[in-house]
């Protein structure tokens, strides 16, 4: 690993997740001017009313409830399991996808519609080739 790669900041593991030179890593929707919708990535067209070039970058919150859930026991070799696959309804609008953590992958520990929120972590030690380290995204219950 290259001493600027060891000093270098951790690179965003998906596109939507923004990390500023000053202040706290957070994702980013898109939210339409004209009918309100909020979505995830870029985009010229509204996938809601149709308007074009009507989006704008809009901060999502940190805060939200969990939608739905599913415990995953198998994955790709190297990927710890079980571990739980959540979709987040946002407060304020947007839905995510991403993994539920610190709560234990039983059903009977995580109820649907219960409060969560967003934190940011090192991608489970994951490093490209030039040995840069990655930041991503994961839910925890709140509380």
């Amino acid at each position: 690993m290259s001493e600027a790669a060891a000093a270098a900041k951790p690179l965003p593991v998906v596109p939507f997740l923004k990390i500023p030179e000053a202040g706290d890593p957070y994702l980013e929707g898109q939210k339409c001017g004209v009918c309100g919708a909020i979505f995830l990535g870029e985009r010229s067209t509204c996938s809601s009313c149709g308007a074009r070039d009507k989006l704008e970058a809009f901060r999502l919150a940190n805060q939200g409830t969990l939608h739905v859930y599913s415990i995953v026991h198998r994955s790709f070799p190297g990927i710890d399991v079980p571990y739980v696959s959540a979709i987040v309804d946002l407060e304020g609008g947007g839905t995510v996808k991403g993994n539920l953590i610190n709560i234990e992958p039983d059903p009977e520990k995580i109820q649907m519609g219960m409060p969560v929120e967003v934190v940011y972590q090192d991608a489970l030690g994951r490093k490209d080739r030039e040995g840069n380290s990655y930041l991503s995204y994961f839910f925890q219950p709140r509380g």
